[in-house]
């Protein structure tokens, strides 16, 4: 067995002879000197010890340096089905009476304010930053890049009304986005109002509220008489705390857009809200394929700010052309640097639009192999079927085709066609639609090829479980076994130069150049690893059939004896149903 001296494993591993010589003393192992050798298990031993404790250092570095970043306010966004009362709620939230100014009572902007409560018992108060996301059906991108970039979304449920199609709607981006999801059902000052109804609603969707022993904070408020707005705080902020959020404000500042909008007078005026750094006016920024130097920026009051740090919702100054809501901001140091970076994205961008026929995934296959690729064990479906009926039978059998493996998850199910809802809720979650004797409209199919998103419409429930399966089948992760492809016998040994080669006889089978090799001695393993080189003669082969002689130069391997037996293997996937 290869064995190694103890200076020369300090060596190899960045270490001082007397450091390596402590650690030995601390496990136990015997020796004389430095120049002491090593059994090979007791280096490798030795050799995971420090890779463990490097690691471990490691760690512990950098959750000490996580720790000494300051927290970050809690970036929140309001949701729900529309005259549920959001706007209402964010209205009451900032003093303003922003449902009065709009047309209809909806927003049809996204903006962003911060809340600073007081402390009560059991919370030392703080900020929160909440996004203003619509509520109404037709701005459902804008909703989407609002959860995007939220840390917590609070669904807002009318107890007068319980789940609505765009409660649901709302719950699928908030969860597709990552987001932390509190319930508030709202207009507990009406007289029919029944949280009961907003429970039982949610318990059919799978979303168990802590009042019937589940996870699901479902909060009864008024955002008309300010009921339960001061609980709806401080257990964002609890949330907020558990979740451990924090942005260092020294470093490069980065965030996101939240709007852009030109103005008569003041010209393109962006609100952003920051991420991580600080952002100061003069500073350049990036967006997507536009930049800018700030010239002013202002708070969600109107005030003049001179710099905003994480967390920070602020309208800015300085773009010369209107970034795209959700592309996410980063600073560069000049002019030149913003100029270079956003000629570079265009020149990206007017490529992948020549390749964009070759890159979109169209089926369901492509979908899977990108799944596949990106290493991602579950599957997202949104499901629209002509009755409820075909739905619930459609929910039941996808339900048993789960696995440990592989996870079927249901985004969105309903009656009706597609929408382009559901396409940017499948693009948001990376996932697919499935409709069952219903046909999306001519618009609704050209977004999802321009998006990317596999959209199948079936007749057959079956064959639609059939596409399932094969989805589920090759997200499993694949079983090997291995299998023997021949034998070769050590008949002598040559060293040289390049290292030490075993003349054998192959006895059975045949020897392949990027076969898997084992070298056994007197029937136990003594190693095992790859072929370097295979030579027939003189020329390099890449395999020998038996009853042939070779020249084999393993990788790592020296320690040859005559009468060594060489066994060469390759892994075999294993079919399963």
């Amino acid at each position: 067995m290869a064995k190694i001296r103890i200076y020369q494993l300090a060596k190899e591993l960045g270490m001082t002879n007397d450091e390596l010589l402590k650690i030995l003393d601390e496990i136990e192992v015997a020796y004389k000197s430095h120049a002491s050798t090593l059994e090979e298990d007791t280096a490798r031993t030795v050799k995971e010890l420090i890779g463990e404790q490097k690691v471990a250092e490691a760690a512990r570095k950098a959750e000490e340096a996580r720790q000494a970043i300051p927290h970050r306010p809690p970036v929140v966004v309001i949701m729900g089905h529309v005259d549920h009362g959001k706007t209402s709620l964010l209205d009451y939230l900032r003093k303003s009476r922003i449902a009065e100014k709009e047309a209809g009572g909806i927003t049809q902007h996204v903006g962003a304010f911060e809340v600073k409560t007081a402390p009560r018992s059991g919370s030392q108060g703080g900020t929160v930053v909440f996004i203003d996301t619509p509520g109404h059906e037709a701005f459902t991108t804008i909703r989407q890049r609002g959860a995007r970039v939220a840390d917590i979304a609070v669904i807002v449920v009318a107890a007068s009304e319980g789940v609505m199609p765009q409660t649901k709607e709302a719950i699928a981006h908030a969860r597709a986005s990552g987001a932390k999801v509190i319930f508030a059902a709202n207009k507990m000052d009406l007289p029919n109002a029944d949280i009961n109804k907003v429970y039982q609603d949610l318990m059919q969707m799978g979303i168990i509220p802590v009042a019937y022993g589940g996870d699901a904070e479902v909060l009864p408020i008024s955002a008309k008489t300010g009921q339960g707005i001061a609980d709806l705080l401080e257990t964002i902020l609890l949330t907020a705390e558990l979740e451990d959020l924090r942005a260092d404000p020294s470093a490069e500042a980065q965030g996101v857009i939240l709007e852009a909008r030109v103005d008569r007078q003041a010209g393109v005026l962006v609100s952003l809200l920051v991420q991580q750094g600080t952002l100061k006016i003069g500073d350049f920024v990036v967006a997507g394929e536009h930049w800018g130097k700030l010239k002013a920026m202002s708070d969600a009051e109107g005030t003049r700010r001179s710099e905003a740090g994480p967390g920070g919702a602020v309208q800015v100054l300085g773009f010369s052309d209107l970034p795209v809501a959700g592309d996410t901001f980063t600073w560069v140091p000049d002019q030149v640097a913003a100029k270079e970076i956003t000629e570079e994205r265009i020149e990206e961008r007017k490529a992948r639009q020549g390749l964009s026929e070759l890159s979109r995934a169209r089926n369901l296959a492509d979908l899977m192999r990108s799944m596949h690729e990106a290493e991602q064990k579950e599957i997202n479906l949104i499901l629209r079927t002509d009755t409820q009926g075909s739905l619930e039978a459609i929910q039941n059998i996808l339900a048993r085709e789960s696995t440990e493996e592989v996870k079927i998850n249901v985004l969105l199910a309903g009656v009706g066609t597609p929408s382009e809802s559901d396409v940017l809720l499948a693009s948001t979650a990376t996932g697919a639609i499935l409709s069952f004797s219903v046909n999306p409209s001519g618009s609704v199919k050209k977004m999802a090829e321009q998006k990317g998103v596999p959209l199948q419409t079936f007749r057959i429930i079956y064959e639609l479980i059939d596409e399932i399966r094969k989805m589920v089948k090759g997200q499993r992760e694949p079983v090997f076994k291995e299998e023997i492809l021949g034998i070769a016998e050590v008949r002598a040994i040559f060293k040289l130069s390049r290292g030490v080669i075993a003349g054998c006889m192959v006895t059975s089978g045949k020897i392949s150049r990027n076969a898997d090799m084992r070298v056994l001695r007197k029937g136990k393993e003594v190693w095992k690893g790859k072929i370097e080189g295979l030579k027939r003669v003189k020329d390099d082969v890449r395999e020998v059939a038996q009853g042939f002689e070779c020249g084999i130069l393993l990788e790592g391997f020296t320690e040859f004896q005559e009468g060594d037996i060489l066994e060469a293997s390759q892994q075999v996937e294993v079919a399963t149903d």
